[in-house]
């Protein structure tokens, strides 16, 4: 693995022009968006794109997501469908990603979309990402920007601590508001929930005026966040936790004594972003387990719940 002087970028426009230029020229720039912390690269480049791999130890079966400027750039890229219309006008900008059948001769790199014949497609909403791939003018690839399986970034020290010296930069956006991974629908055949996000469900399924099929832990991955182990801390974690033992680290939700708590009021919205980071600073406590209080499944719930079942999974 490579040494680099990982630069830190300001969220300003010469830390935009910066992040572009080495994007346009091959290299690695994590960058904010509303959900997590991105690791980018050039869409179209190969070798760029083969480094994200590198960086993260991320296994080249796991397709990525390609980060768009607007929905003119996702159109180049992807065949449009009337439901993909629809939920880019309830849900983009924002944390929703489409999974659409690939253009032929589209120039995305295969290694983007696994060998397949689709493609994951955003359009995030945080304007520091929006400003600098409408500037790049190509989509960028991204998935988080951690290593592979380990707890996702919404920080940029929380990227520094896994990824300094293996990318060229971190475009600093501040703390992440939504705090989880986008949701992602597939569009290929009936509209289908490959994994649930920062949008819940009964949103989409509203905008559609149907339900979702459910395919978030499939034989084969066609999108991003679909393997049974991920966002995992070094800690083991124990989910439904009516009690505490002995010893354990303590995330707690709803008003209950807890080291850490996503919400002592409740709110799953507040809860979401506030997950990854109590994930983060209790694991820095090294103890080794983390207790978690039950977590309602409905809404943002069930987002939350995917991402501690995945965190709580047999490690491979």
């Amino acid at each position: 693995m490579r040494n680099i002087d990982t630069q830190i970028l300001a969220e300003d426009d010469a830390g935009i022009a910066a992040a572009v230029e080495i994007l346009g020229s091959g290299g690695l720039v994590s960058f904010a968006t509303e959900t997590v912390y991105g690791l980018g690269a050039d869409a179209t480049n190969d070798k760029a794109v083969a480094r994200i791999f590198e960086a993260k130890g991320r296994p080249q079966f796991n397709p990525l997501i390609a980060h768009v400027a607007d929905i003119a750039m996702a159109k180049e890229f992807v065949e449009w469908t009337e439901e993909a219309e629809k939920l880019a006008e309830f849900f983009w900008p924002g944390p929703m990603s489409m999974v659409l059948p690939l253009k032929k001769n589209s120039g995305i790199s295969p290694l983007v979309t696994a060998g397949h014949s689709s493609l994951a497609i955003r359009l995030p909403a945080h304007t520091v990402a929006q400003q600098m791939l409408t500037k790049l003018g190509k989509p960028v690839a991204a998935p988080s920007a951690n290593i592979s399986g380990k707890i996702s970034p919404t920080t940029a020290a929380h990227v520094l601590a896994d990824l300094d010296g293996k990318i060229e930069a971190v475009l600093d956006g501040g703390k992440c508001d939504v705090g989880l991974e986008s949701t992602i629908i597939g569009l290929i055949n009936k509209p289908t929930l490959f994994r649930p996000g920062g949008i819940p469900i009964e949103d989409i399924e509203g905008a559609l005026g149907n339900r979702l099929n459910l395919e978030t832990s499939p034989d084969t991955l066609v999108a991003p966040g679909q393997m049974s182990s991920h966002y995992a801390p070094g800690a083991s974690v124990r989910l439904n936790a009516d009690g505490w033992r002995y010893g354990e680290l303590r995330l707690g939700f709803g008003p209950v004594a807890c080291d850490l708590n996503l919400s002592e009021t409740g709110d799953l919205i507040e809860a979401a972003a506030n997950l990854f980071h109590h994930l983060h600073t209790l694991d820095a406590r090294d103890g080794k387990s983390i207790a978690v209080s039950p977590i309602p499944n409905s809404g943002l719930g069930a987002a939350i719940n995917d991402r501690l079942e995945r965190a709580a999974a047999p490690r491979p």
